[in-house]
């Protein structure tokens, strides 16, 4: 049995995918500020630097909640994703003017979704990286607002999910797809297997 420090319902399902028992261990209401705060990127930061700093912070701050919760002693694993266009990192769109405008940025190129996992074993962190490269096919003014207007794109990286409605808009991909989904699977497995 492990925690999850994460809320995302994809995490839960890909664990619940390939048989892993876990508990939420997600942040309360009095530590969203400080969540926020961690995800703001630094100035000049380059994605893998980000996205690597931000999991293994979820990881410590998720094994600090089960200490302060006086849980029983378990692994804790976080993860993070994040999509770029060369060095810029796209977060989440914070309304809909910012979503049509990644989706714009995203239209007809490639891009990478690098998503870190990193698990918690007391004072211990290990993480991994995965990165995958997406091409998407050139998008309409029309696909872009009624993509947005499903309000799929809020609440995920780069304003988009490869697992739902915006899986059309997908000409190619390398890498791992559950990575894309906000969990890598096969970094994941490693991870809990103690495998370099």
């Amino acid at each position: 049995m492990i925690y999850l420090a994460s809320r995302s319902p994809r995490r839960q399902e890909l664990l619940a995918r390939i048989g892993v028992r876990f508990e939420l261990l997600a942040p309360g209401e009095d530590e969203s500020e400080a969540a926020e705060a961690l995800e703001t990127p630094l100035p000049g930061e380059p994605p893998t630097v980000y996205v690597l700093r931000v999991t293994i912070a979820k990881a410590r701050a998720g094994e600090a909640r089960r200490r302060s919760r006086s849980l029983p002693p378990a692994p804790v694993l976080a993860a993070d994703t994040t999509v770029a266009i060369g060095g810029r990192i796209i977060g989440k769109p914070a309304d809909a003017a910012e979503a049509a405008a990644m989706l714009r940025a995203l239209s007809g190129r490639s891009h990478r979704v690098l998503t870190a996992v990193a698990l918690a074993r007391g004072e211990r962190i290990e993480h991994r990286l995965s990165v995958s490269r997406v091409r998407f096919a050139r998008l309409t003014a029309g696909d872009i607002a009624t993509y947005v207007a499903s309000g799929d794109p809020f609440d995920k990286a780069g304003g988009y999910g490869i697992q739902g409605y915006a899986g059309r808009f997908v000409r190619r991909v390398e890498g791992s797809e559950s990575g894309i989904m906000g969990l890598p699977l096969y970094e994941t497995h490693c991870l809990l297997r103690g495998r370099a």
